[in-house]
């Protein structure tokens, strides 16, 4: 025993030793040190064609002739190591929704599907993003990736957005505060996460023509906001620019929002990266973008020998260079890629994770109506109709770069074709989460019957032999493209206007990227909004139906009338012939969503936040104190029969003599029958303040402030107010 003691005792000193030399003569390695104090040792090391090579990387995917690059695991994108001072290569996966495997390039590679963002914003609640951010994080690990491309923020300012589904709605404080928690448990795992697509990438339609023009005030006080939330609240390691302009300059080359903004104002220390295909001149660098990326899509290397020229010609100040490398060294150091380094073949426990995927699908799931109380279904129903919506393969996820692949493949992959980057992007994925096998699990004594809805008189004669009818409803949303208007395409709203005609125990389950019409709303008995419910999505849709799971999803988005309630009902850019540029007008400003039908006093479908229950809640006891900012507190009580979740919300809705509406706090709590429960929420000064663009400041103006509580931004039970003292904020 003391013979192995000693032995052990030498190992440990040789290993210490080893250290302390390793620390010698890398000082960089000194784990006591800041990321910062690392990151400036390590670049002074790296020679001239070494900074060079940090700061460009291919894509790491087959497609236009592409080869995955030498020492790829093949995703997204690469940038190579530099393996004579110990620098990883950053291995990069597309990450909105799970770690993705683009055309395949990893043959047989499944992930876990989180459900879309628009889903988790409807929880309202920020420890599933963080749980949910976590499973991409271990994922990401276990395959060897230690970049991932997630955090999109981007407000919802239009339904049609194609990519609305991977965002987190139409709110800068829910969304900010719930992408944070998705990136912080992303980055808890050693992994570096992206925030998104910096700034006001708002349409999919032309969208590297397309010019977003607003007014500064306002983009601070809405999508900015949103930014600046999440980035204080995460450090997110990377932030990526978007391929739109912004007031005419090209996002990714726009000296005011990356240098003035988001490294100045916000003194954000991690690396700006582009997106892929979205540089176009190699003075972005002094613009301050620090990395390009997916270099084959842009007309050059601008970040390559090109800039290597321009550097050593002294055209582009060497220290500029010097920065952008020392950012993304910093970012890496920050997250532990040195110390823990992160290699491919962990085991992934894809059972435990497509749980928590489920769990956050069910409480996203929004009950939209239910009549005379439909649902949940009773146990005791002999015949179910299960109509359409592929709902005998699984449930729709969209399209683009974030689309998951489950372990084992897709149960049904649907073609839709087209031409460009993003055709080979355009199929219809049904991940084998089955909501008709979920049904007939959940009610095994019941006659559960399938119509696939092509034919709307077989699926009116199913509908008509049973009890009741569960009838999908599916919109597909992809990156690349927007919707044409809010309609439910190839002749579905036509099918669920029969078949809810037919039967009024009818139940339409909407799985969408955004708002949609609903002209048979009237007849329907119930309405469920799903979105895209990821690994376990059908099952989650079964739990809510039955009651397993009480709804407690909010709309995350209004949903409209008509798309006369938005201030651009022609999309910008249709029509416009291709590579022309274009303004989009958003002369809304800051009042996104539900703040502009507060504004114009127009009545939405469905107004945001809204959302039912099996239960019911009740809000009394309001305080409000004033102050530096507001206080409010007040009681919560499940007045129902069963135990659920609530998600009351905070609204001011008066500054200083001004009307206004702006989401200010919110939570999500569980209770049970006839508990009640007090909640205290402190806002965000700069949710009570406007921006002074000229100033460069938030300013609150002193003055008797209202809030309102209650359960949508139309459906305020509290109302009370205070006085905030006047006071300025930095930006």
């Amino acid at each position: 025993m003391i013979r192995m003691t000693t032995a052990a005792s030498i190992a440990a000193l040789s290993l210490a030793a080893g250290a302390a030399h390793a620390q010698t003569a890398q000082p960089w390695m000194n784990t006591k040190l800041s990321p910062d104090e690392r990151a400036a040792l390590l670049e002074k090391e790296m020679t001239l064609d070494e900074r060079i090579g940090l700061v460009h990387g291919p894509m790491s995917m087959p497609i236009f002739g592409i080869k995955k690059p030498e020492g790829a695991i093949g995703s997204a994108g690469y940038i190579p190591g530099i393996p004579r001072l110990g620098v990883p290569a950053l291995e990069e996966s597309d990450a909105s929704l799970g770690v993705t495997n683009p055309l395949g390039v990893r043959p047989g590679d499944g992930a876990t599907a989180l459900a879309s963002g628009l889903s988790l914003a409807a929880t309202f609640n920020t420890k599933l993003a963080y749980d949910g951010g976590a499973v991409v994080g271990r994922e990401a690990r276990a395959k060897g990736f230690n970049v991932q491309l997630a955090g999109g923020v981007n407000l919802a300012r239009d339904p049609r957005n194609g990519r609305n589904f991977e965002y987190l709605g139409e709110d800068p404080w829910l969304a900010g505060n719930l992408v944070a928690a998705q990136i912080n448990g992303i980055q808890a795992q050693g992994i570096v996460s992206t925030i998104k697509h910096f700034s006001l990438n708002g349409q999919e339609t032309s969208r590297h023509f397309a010019n977003s023009v607003i007014d500064e005030s306002a983009h601070r006080e809405s999508d900015l906001l949103a930014f600046q939330i999440a980035i204080e609240k995460s450090q997110p390691g990377s932030v990526m620019c978007a391929y739109n302009l912004v007031n005419g300059d090209y996002s990714c080359g726009n000296p005011h929002l990356l240098n003035d903004v988001l490294k100045g104002d916000w003194g954000y220390k991690g690396w700006v990266m582009s997106d892929w295909g979205a540089v176009h001149a190699t003075d972005y660098i002094v613009k301050g973008l620090d990395q390009q990326s997916g270099e084959q899509l842009d007309a050059k290397i601008w970040f390559g020998e090109p800039l290597k020229a321009a550097v050593e010609k002294g055209e582009i100040p060497a220290a500029r260079l010097s920065d952008a490398t020392r950012r993304i060294l910093r970012s890496m150091f920050a997250a532990g890629l040195f110390d823990k380094p992160v290699t491919p073949g962990g085991a992934i426990d894809y059972d435990a994770n497509a749980e928590i995927s489920r769990a956050a699908s069910a409480e996203g799931i929004v009950l939209l109506k239910n009549r005379e109380g439909l649902l949940p279904l009773a146990k005791a129903a002999k015949t179910i109709a299960v109509i359409g919506g592929h709902a005998d393969a699984g449930v729709l996820s969209g399209g683009g770069s974030s689309q998951v692949v489950p372990p084992g493949g897709a149960k049904r992959v649907v073609p839709l074709g087209g031409e460009g980057m993003m055709g080979a992007f355009r199929s219809q994925y049904f991940n084998g989460s089955s909501p008709l096998a979920a049904i007939r699990k959940a009610a095994p004594d019941a006659k559960v019957t399938f119509d696939d809805g092509r034919y709307v008189a077989s699926a009116v004669a199913a509908a008509k032999a049973a009890d009741v009818v569960v009838v999908m409803g599916n919109q597909w949303m992809g990156e690349g493209e927007d919707a044409f208007d809010l309609s439910l395409p190839n002749g579905q709203d036509e099918l669920i206007a029969a078949v809810v005609a037919a039967n009024p125990n009818a139940i339409v389950v909407l799985q969408t990227g955004g708002p949609v019409s609903m002209p048979w709303l009237n007849e329907a008995g119930a309405v469920v909004e799903a979105w895209y419910g990821g690994a376990k999505g059908g099952e989650a849709i079964a739990d809510v139906l039955f009651g397993a799971v009480n709804p407690s999803g909010r709309l995350p988005v209004t949903f409209p009338a008509s798309l006369g309630q938005y201030p651009r009902e022609a999309l910008p850019g249709r029509g416009v012939p291709e590579k022309t540029r274009f303004d989009v007008n958003y002369t809304e400003g800051a009042d996104v969503g539900y703040r502009r039908f507060a504004a114009t006093g127009d009545k939405p479908l469905f107004p945001f936040g809204y959302g039912l229950s099996y239960t019911s809640f009740a809000y009394s006891n309001l305080k409000v104190e004033g102050g530096q900012s507001v206080t409010v507190s007040f009681d919560v009580a499940n007045t129902g029969k069963v135990e659920g979740k609530d998600a009351p919300q905070v609204y001011l809705t008066g500054a200083a003599g001004k009307p206004l509406q702006r989401l200010i706090g919110f939570d999500k709590v569980s209770l049970k029958p006839g508990e009640t429960r007090r909640v205290t929420l402190t806002a965000d000064p700069r949710l009570l303040a406007s921006f002074d663009a000229k100033g460069r400041r938030w300013v609150v103006t002193g003055g008797d402030y209202q809030v309102a509580v209650g359960a949508s931004a139309t459906d305020l039970a509290l109302k009370g107010g205070a006085k905030v003292k006047a006071r300025t904020l930095k930006p």
